[in-house]
């Protein structure tokens, strides 16, 4: 294999595994004056491998664009540094980290039973439970249960599954439309905050 083949084949696994940003973390590479190497071997972001250069020129030459030189693959021979602004890039990286965990954070979910022939007190004391929830970011799940004849009427349970939603639409919006399962119907409902968010978050 010859220098030229060798040196762009360092570049090719550079590039698609050492320093693949979300490979990137500040406690696991040196920086600028951090690295110990005499010499390195240079990736621009916009102009690719530009070489190997003796420690102290590339780090002049990653501040004279005002940018870092970051050691991401140590183990190469020479090692390959990247010209990059590493403050911004874990600025970004930690504002990816958030958001990923507000996607993925566990949504505690409650629930109200109901019969089809609950009264209008204890349906309105159940609302009531479910509007504080959702407005806790909690989600709700709205319970029927049928019992003998009752399984007949599912109408019945559909009619005060709408009303629930309708009621508590200002705080929460339908996740899973209600569904007849043996002798019990369910609907989820979610907090209209963390629709909202979900959305936010997606659109950026």
């Amino acid at each position: 294999m010859t220098s030229a083949e060798c040196a762009a084949k360092i570049l090719a696994v550079a590039w698609n595994h050492e320093f693949r940003e979300n490979d990137i973390a500040s406690s696991e590479y040196r920086i600028n004056q951090d690295i110990r190497a005499y010499e390195v071997r240079i990736i621009s972001e916009s102009e690719g491998n530009l070489g190997v250069f003796q420690l102290d020129e590339a780090i002049e030459m990653a501040q004279r664009q005002n940018l870092d030189l970051v050691e991401v693959s140590p183990h190469a021979d020479p090692p390959v540094c990247r010209v990059m602004d590493y403050g911004k890039f874990i600025y970004d990286k930690r504002r990816k980290e958030r958001r990923a965990r507000k996607l993925q954070k566990t949504v505690e979910v409650k629930g109200i039973r109901l019969r089809p022939k609950t009264d209008g007190y204890h349906l309105g004391f159940k609302v009531k439970e479910a509007r504080r929830w959702l407005s806790e970011g909690k989600k709700v799940r709205v319970t029927i249960l049928f019992r003998g004849r009752e399984r007949s009427f599912p109408e019945i349970g559909q009619e005060r599954m709408t009303k629930i939603a309708d009621e508590l639409s200002d705080v929460g919006t339908i996740e899973q439309m209600p569904n007849m399962e043996g002798r019990s119907m369910t609907m989820l409902l979610t907090p209209i905050a963390e629709t909202s968010a979900t959305t936010l978050e997606e659109a950026n």
